[in-house]
């Protein structure tokens, strides 16, 4: 039986001792680097397939679609194509498969190794379409980047909840949407500056300085401590202490030392985590890791990011234009995304995710509105300087409350929800789910475009009803909770209790909670 604190009725208890120190804040700092490669290529992919050199080489087909509209054609229509979508949409299918084979080598070589895996893959896949000659090299670069992505994402948002002490763990997580929206607007500025370029060779330049932010976590992971939680795992107990002493300051460490045992010894009980993660005990984690990245992408918001570029060319703005559209939207996608990291830990997640539920409602119903209102749906229109202007700002209101609120507490709380057993697997499972909805968004957006016309925006408004009533009523607050302590969570919440409360899976084996082994 292995000591601890006591935990609450509401799965609250005394912090641990010690504090949040340089070399944890370092650690986070380089680990939450893995989100700019995500980040820039959501940011770049829209760009370079708004720019006419890229598509009159790849997809001809799309910039004769682009003559026509911009001769009085149906501006709905001008970007529906299958094969650019997929070029876009790709790397999500190859994300999706590769998180759930990074789940094990999370688990069995440690977290900082797979985000060394996953940068790697990433660099090859920037060489092949900085390089391309056709639209194969195009794919199979975008194939090699998802699996990159799939790694990275699966393995950051852990690492980040396990580093973290408990009163700051919302803070340094979302570290990881922050790098996400700095990669955004990188791509949208690099877009902004390549497009200019002479010769028509600028998109070159655009997808193959992705290198950059897949070399900064490909080194740095070399150089990252691993988790106390992941040492444990792997059955290195005197490590995980000096680690937890010097990540919290303090020698002080005995009762979270104590609970981060009792949690290991649980996932080394652990023989098969994929079929463990679907016993009763762990129903309330399970929804969540399929529920939270599901809605994440039903608010449409990688719609307006990753085809920002093509769907501002779409509502009648020049080329140039478009692109500066999709700078100003990643400006208030980072600043925003600020704001969660400074407010996560005093108001709580489901603030955050409540009022932004509310604000992105407003604002996709106002999208829908107002081009609803100037194209109808024939489709044929020209935006004046005011009335685009009007959009823009709409849109960035709908971004800024996306950004704090579903964007960084989509990966937060999956990743800080899950028991240290099932950890790994609940991980990859929060992100095949995210990278099966992006990708199914991602495909089918355009042609949803083309022919629901504005009526699309009212669609992912309807999504966003739901989800914000799903926060409302079935996410408990997991404000301050130390994660080795979350089961008492669930066991305090109207709904989830009867799943938790019985003590016993459906085989007989019993739960294991923090401060003893059942």
């Amino acid at each position: 039986m292995a000591g601890g604190a006591a935990v609450t009725p509401a799965g609250r208890r005394q912090d641990y001792p010690g504090g949040l120190t340089l070399f944890v804040f370092m650690a986070c700092m380089v680990a939450a680097t893995g989100g700019l490669i995500f980040g820039y290529d959501i940011g770049i992919s829209g760009g370079v397939t708004s720019m006419d050199p890229f598509l009159l080489r790849f997809f001809p087909s799309v910039y004769r679609k682009q003559a026509e509209a911009a001769d009085g054609g149906n501006q709905y229509c001008k970007f529906d194509s299958q094969l650019l979508t997929l070029f876009t949409s790709s790397l999500y299918v190859a994300a999706l498969v590769a998180s759930l084979f990074a789940a094990s080598v999370t688990r069995a070589a440690g977290r900082k190794w797979s985000m060394f895996y996953g940068g790697l893959t990433f660099l090859a896949g920037c060489v092949l379409n900085g390089a391309a000659m056709n639209v194969t090299m195009l794919i199979l670069g975008r194939v090699l980047l998802g699996i990159g992505v799939g790694f990275a994402n699966q393995s950051v948002p852990v690492y980040l909840s396990e580093m973290a002490p408990a009163r700051m763990r919302g803070m340094l997580n979302n570290g990881f949407q922050l790098m996400i929206t700095l990669g955004i607007l990188f791509a949208n500025l690099i877009n902004y500056g390549t497009d200019r370029i002479a010769g028509g060779w600028g998109w070159r330049l655009s997808l193959a300085l992705a290198a950059v932010p897949a070399a900064i976590i490909t080194i740095g992971s070399v150089f990252l401590p691993d988790t106390p939680n992941s040492l444990l795992e792997r059955g290195r107990p005197e490590e995980a202490r000096r680690m937890l002493r010097r990540l919290r300051g303090t020698d002080d460490v005995s009762a979270e030392y104590d609970d981060l045992v009792a949690a290991g010894e649980a996932s080394r009980a652990v023989s098969r985590p994929w079929r463990d993660i679907l016993h009763r005990k762990h129903r309330p984690q399970l929804v969540m890791a399929v529920a939270i990245p599901l809605f994440q992408q039903l608010t449409g918001i990688n719609v307006i990011m990753f085809y920002a570029p093509v769907l501002f060319k779409t509502l009648g703005f020049g080329g140039s234009a478009s692109l500066m559209s999709a700078v100003i939207t990643g400006l208030v996608n980072l600043a925003s995304t600020l704001v969660s990291v400074f407010t996560v830990d005093r108001v709580g997640r489901r603030a955050l995710l409540l009022e932004g539920g509310a604000q992105m409602l407003a604002g996709q119903v106002a999208v829908g509105a107002l081009i609803g209102a100037k194209f109808g749906w024939s489709g044929v229109a020209t935006i004046p300087a005011g009335y685009a202007a009007v959009v823009v700002v709409v849109m960035c209101a709908y971004v800024a409350g996306f950004a704090w609120s579903w964007g960084p507490l989509g990966w937060l709380v999956p990743s800080e929800v899950m028991p240290l057993e099932v950890r790994p697997a609940g991980q990859s499972i929060t992100v095949a789910v995210n990278m099966l909805m992006t990708f199914a968004v991602a495909q089918a957006f355009l042609p949803m475009l083309c022919r629901l016309k504005f009526v699309l925006f009212f669609f992912f408004a309807a999504c966003v009803v739901v989800m914000t009533l799903f926060v409302a009523f079935f996410l408990p607050e997991t404000k301050g909770v130390p994660i080795e302590d979350m089961a008492g969570v669930w066991k305090a919440h109207w709904y989830w209790k009867r799943f938790v409360d019985d003590g016993e899976d459906a085989d007989g084996r019993g739960d294991v909670e923090m401060g003893t082994v059942v």
